[in-house]
């Protein structure tokens, strides 16, 4: 297990344009901004930043005054990176109506750019949060403690302001959608049937420890599911049918 110093999260923000690069630094932590030649964002906001100092940056895209508030994100682990592109596709194209609908592509930018699953500590970042958070090693590396890692209290911090009615968690290679949980069961139904994927119940082998949708329910209640596409999907379905597919099932459209 790991011990250290848990370092503080730095305080300069950027803008992190395709979800890839390391950005140029603002002024604030959680700056928002436009970003110009996209349509789609109504505000960009920078909502914490990495071990290594990458920002995780959240668009928010739809219309601002519905009440079909929703976030979704990917990327947790770094090693999962095809599923990053559906949400760039609703980013970078036309305006979205129905819907109040946040994106964070990349949720741990720095196992990203070193392609492995953990963050540059070391930790699985969705057996970092604070609910049934145990002392785990391994390939599920938990942590010193709950919420040790900057991209975990960004994350909660970023969820509990805007506080979405449902959440979309994706990820790979397990190719189906999380029906284990009994409050996000019909959500989640809704998600295999649109998202044309299997339904899975993902329990971890038993008791899911320190998982990013555990704490979001337990927090905030709502609806927060797993979505899981395979190894390799191919790159028209993550760039121009899953967005699609996404999108009608939200209520939404453009």
């Amino acid at each position: 297990m790991l011990r250290r110093t848990l370092p503080l999260l730095a305080g300069a923000a950027g803008l992190l344009g395709a979800g890839l690069a390391t950005p140029a630094p603002v002024s604030a932590t959680s700056a928002s901004y436009a970003v110009p030649g996209r349509p789609a964002v109504v505000e960009t906001k920078v909502i914490g930043r990495s071990v290594n100092g990458r920002a995780i940056v959240a668009y928010r895209v739809g219309d601002p005054e519905s009440p079909n508030k929703v976030v979704a994100m990917s990327t947790m682990h770094g090693n999962e990176p095809h599923t990053r592109r559906i949400l760039a596709s609703i980013r970078d194209g036309r305006p979205v109506t129905g819907v109040d609908l946040w994106l964070v592509p990349v949720a741990n930018p720095d196992g990203l750019a070193r392609h492995t699953r953990k963050n540059a500590h070391g930790v699985d970042l969705n057996r970092n949060y604070p609910y049934h958070w145990r002392d785990l090693d391994g390939s599920y590396e938990s942590g010193p403690g709950p919420a040790s890692e900057p991209e975990t209290r960004a994350l909660m911090a970023f969820f509990d302001e805007v506080r979405p009615r449902r959440v979309v968690s994706f990820h790979q290679p397990l190719h189906g959608v999380d029906v284990s949980t009994a409050r996000s069961r019909p959500f989640a139904r809704r998600l295999a049937r649109y998202l044309d994927l299997p339904r899975k119940r993902l329990t971890c082998g038993g008791v899911c420890h320190g998982t990013f949708t555990g704490w979001y329910m337990a927090r905030h209640g709502g609806q927060a599911v797993t979505v899981e596409y395979a190894v390799h999907p191919s790159r028209h379905r993550m760039t121009v049918t899953a967005p699609r597919q996404l999108l009608r099932v939200l209520g939404a459209s453009r």
